[in-house]
């Protein structure tokens, strides 16, 4: 490496020596409640595969059906020959499932976070924005230009000082805010900011992210958890977590999703999502209209490890939906403690700065509809003699 990109090294050296470097494990196998990792089966509680999709025959038998019939890739952008049949038929689909008047696909929920702020306001305007937003919606509240303003996690009370300490500015208003935040599994008090939207004529914007297929009537997500139909201007969801696949996408007016597909700069300036994605997504909202089974045995399974993990003594932070953090607080130690895990049959990634704040290391569990009480016990029995061992319990 030349003398230029020295600081290359010395970044990693840093990161490694912090505890903060990222040791990426590769799976051998298919998506799962157990994985293949280095030749071995290892239990997987780190994975976003809330309803066990991602491995599903309904959406492998749909993925083969439309290849034979659309071929594999849209061989280009949406805005010129890219829109095909299929991404029509999905769009229609999500908007039914979540009850919007329209829908747009983009290639993953990053881009969907990309695709909604900047062309919503620009410089001059304001975002409030939770202080502990996902990094997409960072992002896309950076490459709006307009003015950020952070408001204490979760603290309307914070969110309101901040409406009207700006309330004389005129210029356009967003509130954004994640629906499920994905380190500590807390939920946005969303009807309290719609209330302050209406107050102080700001639009609200919600990435449900982590609520697609686990908040809401079989899924639907953070809007129908609490009964606000239309109250909500933009919603933002991924097809990549609780769906199986992959993909983002932007719900709501019909306005705002044509306004979109002319402004939005990943719907303009990149490929389509491909054919076999696309009717995999197909699948699973289909699956997801049909039952609500998989959204109730993935609260079962959520519950049933919350409560084991509590009586065993660990801090599980504030959670209230199925992703359960077990607290740590040193970066090191829970690389350690994601390490010995590991050891015993766990896999289960350690997560710390910048994915959280610095200090608030842990490792995340995140449980599927595929897991069984077996495979509950056995993770919460290696959890505890771990955890003894490093003296988290």
């Amino acid at each position: 490496m030349s003398s230029k990109m020295k600081f290359v090294e010395e970044e990693l050296k840093r990161l490694k020596d912090e505890g903060l470097y990222v040791h990426i494990r590769v799976l051998e196998s298919p998506q799962g409640p157990w994985v293949q990792i280095e030749g071995r089966q290892v239990l997987n509680l780190c994975s976003n595969n809330y309803l066990g999709l991602c491995n599903d025959p309904r959406l492998c038998e749909k993925a083969k059906e439309y290849i034979d019939k659309f071929g594999v890739g849209p061989g280009a952008v949406r805005t010129i020959a890219g829109t095909m049949s299929i991404h029509v038929e999905l769009e229609e689909k999500l908007a039914a499932f979540k009850g919007a008047e329209a829908a747009l696909v983009v290639q993953s929920g990053f881009c969907a976070n990309l695709s909604a702020i900047p062309p919503l306001v620009e410089r001059g305007d304001l975002i409030f924005s939770d202080e502990l937003n996902h990094a997409s919606i960072i992002d896309g509240c950076r490459l709006s230009r307009a003015e950020i303003v952070r408001y204490a996690h979760c603290d309307v009370v914070d969110l309101e000082a901040k409406l009207k300490e700006y309330v004389d500015k005129d210029c356009r208003k967003l509130i954004v805010t994640d629906g499920v935040f994905s380190m500590d599994g807390d939920i946005a008090p969303l009807p309290d900011i719609v209330e302050l939207a209406d107050r102080y004529g700001a639009m609200v914007m919600v990435d449900d992210a982590h609520g697609e297929g686990v908040l809401g009537r079989g899924g639907r997500g953070i809007v129908d958890h609490f009964g606000l139909g239309e109250k909500v201007d933009i919603e933002v969801g991924t097809l990549s977590k609780a769906f199986g696949v992959v993909g983002g996408f932007v719900a709501g007016s019909k306005e705002l999703i044509e306004f979109l597909r002319q402004k939005a700069r990943p719907n303009l300036f990149s490929s389509a999502l491909t054919v076999p994605d696309v009717a995999a997504n197909i699948a699973a909202v289909d699956i997801l209209e049909e039952s609500d089974d998989l959204v109730k045995k993935l609260w079962e399974n959520g519950n049933y490890l919350k409560k084991s993990l509590k009586e065993k003594g660990f801090d599980i932070g504030r959670s209230q939906t199925p992703i359960t953090p077990i607290m740590v607080g040193d970066a090191n130690k829970a690389k350690e403690f994601s390490l010995k895990l590991f050891e015993e049959g766990i896999f289960i990634q350690s997560i710390a700065y910048p994915a959280v704040p610095l200090g608030s290391a842990r490792l995340r569990t995140m449980v599927s509809a595929a897991h069984s009480k077996e495979d509950l016990d056995f993770a919460v029995d290696k959890f505890s003699k771990v955890g003894r061992s490093l003296g988290i319990i």
